[in-house]
């Protein structure tokens, strides 16, 4: 059993978005919806002010609510933690951007790109129909993880199976790995430090940690 999970180490996130950015390339997301995102917080007041960088996206929750008001069965909850769309069977109802919590849904109607009415060859190239019309987020780079069931290579350690946005990222913040893998690097660093999880008091269990202090 695993149960993939993300880290994020506040302490060395410098709000560059080279995260955002890559998200933006492996996924070819269309002008408008960026399914990772780093938000900018400041805190203080003058003179002794602080500023905050905080990626945010799906949280591929334990307890999803998305999961619970989808009429279809389209988005469900896999055994190693992914939350997925069945784009299928997905019917755009809007339910699950509704219910999440932590604005991580989107849904485009009709085809858009970077530069008017046609796409230019990147884009063309990577573009995917199936999601015109549904619910879409952040998929921990699923067909990563696949790839890693199949070939026996190890997400977050691994490049080509490790999600996009932690192998781009130039401060070391951002982790992934299997939780319940006490020799993981995620169940290290959690071990290791101080965390929380965003909105926890909901229920939701996400699966994205962020990282405070050193115990």
């Amino acid at each position: 059993m695993k149960r993939y999970a993300m880290v994020i180490d506040l302490r060395r996130c410098v709000g560059c978005q080279t995260c955002t950015a890559a998200c933006k390339s492996a996924n070819a997301t269309p002008p408008g919806v960026q399914w990772r995102r780093v938000l900018d917080l400041e805190s203080g007041e003058f003179p002794d002010v602080r500023r905050s960088f905080v990626p945010v996206a799906c949280m591929h929750c334990a307890n999803p609510p998305c999961e619970e008001v989808c009429p279809t069965t389209a988005t469900k909850k896999r055994a190693d933690g992914l939350v997925t769309i069945d784009y299928d069977i997905c019917i755009g109802c809007a339910n699950c951007i509704m219910a999440c919590p932590y604005d991580a849904r989107s849904i485009v109607h009709e085809p858009r790109y970077a530069y008017g009415s046609q796409p230019i060859a990147s884009e063309a190239a990577r573009a995917d129909d199936q999601r015109i019309g549904v619910a879409t987020k952040c998929t921990f780079c699923k067909d990563r993880i696949d790839l890693a069931e199949r070939t026996g290579q190890v997400p977050g350690r691994d490049h080509e199976v490790t999600p996009a946005c932690v192998n781009s990222c130039i401060s070391g913040a951002m982790h992934f790995g299997d939780v319940l893998d006490p020799e993981s690097n995620v169940a290290r660093l959690l071990a290791d430090n101080e965390s929380f999880r965003m909105h926890e008091e909901l229920g939701t269990a996400p699966s994205v940690h962020y990282l405070l202090d050193q115990r």
